[in-house]
């Protein structure tokens, strides 16, 4: 499809012919045939670059000059508002006064701007070149409303991870299952954000170091400065945004691993408390010809009890207190009330000691042991005694 468009007074207005001696100020060509193609070429005496051409990433096939016309590729962002946006290349022809643009798809941005260029006293658009700002321009506000729109979706993911309240186990955890798939889907959106705001910056670099617009036009001058700007600080924001994107995502698969080691837990604690019965009969099942407990008149007696004696018993207790649950009593004592005791009172009682000499005993009140005096006057201990 090929839309021409010419000044009339102060506003846009379509126009149907080519005229060479009076050509329009913007050509706009919407997944062109082989005609529109050879009839824009032949007005304007450019090479229109094709598809593949446009979709090449290098910067020396995006931005480059041809016999007094200049060639400028970005990516563009398309179906913003629908779950499966889209990026696409535009490419701007500068020759003369004239724009060309070729594009195969119809962002909303191009609307938008032909909307207020067709009223009167509507956006500057003297000549081609206030008319490719004027698109770019209303590119990067489309972009900083999905930036606005992702923002604000974060937010209440945000909320979703971090909101108060107990819920059942399985059922949170599929609610962040869902919640992962909206993050990776803002993430790939804000991909296409910095990829669009980067050639936009690119392109706008590019264009105000090759031309030179003079003295005298100093709103197309502070309009590319007004571009610049904001395609910077609107990259910094989405440089932001996937920074918190990410914090999100490693948030909210901790949060699925705690209420999977939670429901992981439930089961290791069965087995602990199921271990022991499991043992014992375990041994009471195995096939040998000779079992005492067979022939026993209560055996079947006995082994339940075994059986709910081992469900009772250490595995259980022992966990339970390595984890606190008796707050330093002993098993024994659990559940009782403790009170301050007193100190136990240290009896005296007098030992005996055989002096080696003439064998008569000593007393003495260190109690504890019975000693004999040796020669070289040492005391050697040899059992307590009997209280």
């Amino acid at each position: 499809m090929l839309r021409m468009y010419s000044r009339n007074g102060n506003k846009l207005v379509p126009v149907n012919t080519y005229l060479p001696a009076d050509p329009p100020i913007w050509l706009d060509l919407i997944a062109p045939s082989d005609a529109e193609v050879r009839e824009v070429e032949q007005g304007v005496s450019v090479t229109l670059p094709t598809k593949a051409e446009m979709e090449e990433i290098e910067l020396s096939a995006r931005l480059y000059a041809e016999e007094d016309a200049v060639f400028m590729t970005l990516t563009a962002l398309a179906h913003l508002d629908t779950d499966s946006p889209i990026k696409t290349p535009v490419t701007f022809i500068l020759k003369g006064r004239s724009l060309v643009t070729v594009r195969y798809v119809e962002p909303k941005p191009f609307l938008a701007y032909l909307s207020r260029a067709q009223r009167p006293g509507g956006l500057p658009h003297q000549n081609g070149e206030q008319v490719m700002l004027g698109l770019i321009e209303a590119m990067i506000d489309r972009t900083a409303d999905a930036l606005e729109r992702i923002g604000n979706d974060m937010d209440l993911m945000s909320r979703e991870v971090f909101k108060k309240g107990r819920e059942k186990a399985d059922k949170k955890t599929r609610n962040l299952e869902a919640l992962i798939a909206q993050v990776g889907h803002k993430g790939e959106m804000l991909t296409m954000v910095q990829e669009s705001l980067v050639s936009t910056s690119r392109l706008v670099a590019y264009y105000s170091a090759s031309q030179d617009s003079g003295d005298g036009d100093r709103t197309t001058k502070q309009l590319v400065r007004i571009i610049q700007r904001d395609a910077t600080s609107l990259g910094d924001h989405a440089r932001a945004l996937s920074g918190r994107l990410d914090f999100l995502l490693n948030a909210t698969l901790g949060l699925i691993n705690l209420e999977q080691n939670q429901i992981i837990k439930i089961f290791s604690v069965a087995a602990v408390v199921f271990l022991p019965p499991t043992l014992v009969a375990s041994i009471y099942g195995m096939n040998f010809d000779f079992m005492p407990e067979l022939s026993w008149f209560l055996g079947a007696t006995h082994g339940r009890l075994v059986l709910w004696c081992s469900r009772l018993s250490c595995p259980s207790c022992i966990s339970s207190e390595r984890v606190g649950c008796n707050d330093g009593l002993s098993h024994q004592s659990r559940g009782r009330r403790s009170s301050p005791q007193p100190a136990p009172t240290r009896r005296r009682r007098r030992v005996a000691v055989e002096h080696p000499a003439d064998g008569q005993f000593l007393g003495s009140r260190n109690g504890g042991a019975v000693g004999r005096l040796t020669p070289n006057l040492s005391l050697a201990f040899s059992a307590p005694l009997p209280e």
